[in-house]
């Protein structure tokens, strides 16, 4: 297929959904579940199914314009403030949850939006959201079982 990316359409458009809630997370200091319990399964809805329109837009004015509509208030959480190390970007978060939501959802047999929240409701989530630590840069496998067993895996 001519012009066509390296992922299908669906994929980037959860690695924007992702990435973008990251970025609203550091920006507000909330932890990621409290942003995506705080901008809720239709606005998440919406982000993801129009994520190639936002991902065409700014970044910033994207997320205000969230943070603004869902009222999400500044949080305490700031673990790019608190990293020791190399911060990884809202980027490489994106696809840390991108392909953990994919798999979940495979595994599982959810929609994406459903696996979504229930991969950052999950344990894992709090475990990707220590840069201090070196779980998010776990293998995409190793990091799906874990989740799908609910606890860390030896």
């Amino acid at each position: 297929m001519i012009g066509a990316g390296r992922e299908s359409k669906e994929d980037n458009d959860l690695f924007f959904t992702c990435s973008l809630i990251d970025y609203i997370a550091r920006k507000t200091k909330n932890r990621r579940v409290d942003v995506v319990n705080g901008l809720g399964k239709e606005r998440i809805g919406r982000i993801y199914e129009l994520a190639d329109v936002y991902h065409s837009d700014n970044i910033d004015r994207v997320s205000d314009d969230f943070i603004e509509e869902a009222n999400l208030p500044q949080g305490q959480f700031d673990n790019v403030g608190e990293c020791h190390f190399t911060i990884p970007t809202h980027w490489d978060i994106g696809k840390v949850y991108k392909r953990l939501i994919k798999g979940a959802a495979a595994e599982q047999g959810l929609e994406i939006v459903d696996a979504l929240f229930k991969v950052y409701r999950s344990f894992v989530s709090e475990l990707i959201d220590d840069y201090n630590g070196s779980f998010y840069y776990e293998n995409p496998s190793y990091i799906l079982e874990c989740f799908l067993e609910n606890k860390v895996l030896e």
